[in-house]
């Protein structure tokens, strides 16, 4: 919990007084005062009651102060409570279609926000490279433009989103999930995003993104030959194109996403947000940027209404 400094007059008896008739802070083992006699003192006499002076304490405690019930009749002094809560992190799905920009965006929304990226596909590719039963399964599914079963997938997921870099600063889950059955799947082991994020982009559009992307296999770097070119020829000499990135293909995962994108968008009622995909990059990620700011207003609000 958050320290919390504390300042406020008290009466102070100058005998020990007794809790049950004067009110008594309870706190952490850990907590520590310091006391300051003031420059001013005032006295009143009363039948039951000593010569009394003022003080100010001055505390400084990690724990939440609790007042123990009073048995006087004067009112009791004012505590500020400080509470150590703090909004949980960011739970972020983007989803759109083949070359619909989610690779872009993700880097800007890492770049401002800190959240873990988790890309379904990468996972995927990775399982490709190493040349597992399950790699080679998932290549199958992907040459013919279908989608991966979720038993392959779901665990992938499930197992990157629970290490403690994305619990801790929370995470994005890119391209996933793509059809009903996913989202159910991810539903059920407890996985649910604050906001899910859609690109929206005319077809067309999506077809020449794909036709022309190619992979620097050094750097990892996407690049495109019409919109965004390597630097140099040395890097074009390199670049490779992924298998499924043909027009055939393309066309083949672009209706395999329509087929499913409505049914994953009905799990997510209330949390989507579309956005225009046709735009440039940074008029894109000005409307993701404006949706997560908002979110997180939402949440530091519900927080604050809470701790009051």
């Amino acid at each position: 919990m958050a320290c919390c400094s504390l300042s406020f007059p008290v009466t102070a008896k100058a005998r020990s007084p007794s809790p049950l008739t004067s009110g008594a802070l309870v706190s952490s083992p850990s907590c520590t005062y310091s006391s300051r006699s003031s420059s001013r003192s005032r006295s009143f006499q009363s039948s039951s009651f000593s010569t009394y002076s003022t003080r100010s304490l001055s505390l400084h405690c990690d724990e939440t102060l609790i007042r123990r019930p009073r048995l006087s009749r004067r009112p009791p002094e004012f505590l500020v409570v400080s509470s150590g809560n703090k909004p949980e992190p960011l739970k972020v799905m983007i989803s759109g279609a083949p070359a619909s920009g989610k690779g872009t965006q993700c880097q800007l929304i890492t770049q401002k926000y800190g959240l873990v990226h988790i890309a379904a596909g990468d996972l995927l590719r990775a399982e490709i490279s190493s040349g597992s039963a399950n790699g080679k399964r998932a290549k199958e599914y992907m040459e013919k433009g279908q989608l991966v079963p979720n038993e392959i997938v779901v665990m992938m997921v499930k197992e990157r989103i629970l290490r403690s870099d994305s619990q801790e600063n929370g995470w994005l889950l890119d391209g996933y999930p793509r059809s009903l059955s996913q989202a159910t799947a991810l539903k059920e082991i407890g996985f649910q995003p604050d906001i899910f994020i859609l690109l929206e982009v005319a077809e067309d559009n999506l077809v020449e993104r794909v036709v022309g992307r190619r992979l620097d296999p050094v750097t990892g770097r996407i690049y495109h030959l019409k919109y965004s070119p390597p630097e140099n020829e040395e890097i074009a000499a390199r670049l490779t194109q992924r298998f499924d990135d043909t027009e055939e293909k393309v066309k083949l995962r672009l209706q395999t996403h329509h087929q499913n994108v409505e049914s994953v968008l009905s799990m997510y009622e209330g949390i989507t947000v579309k956005v225009n995909g046709n735009a440039s990059k940074e008029d894109v990620f000005s409307q993701i940027d404006n949706a997560l700011t908002n979110l997180i207003e939402q949440k530091n609000s519900t927080l604050g209404s809470m701790a009051a």
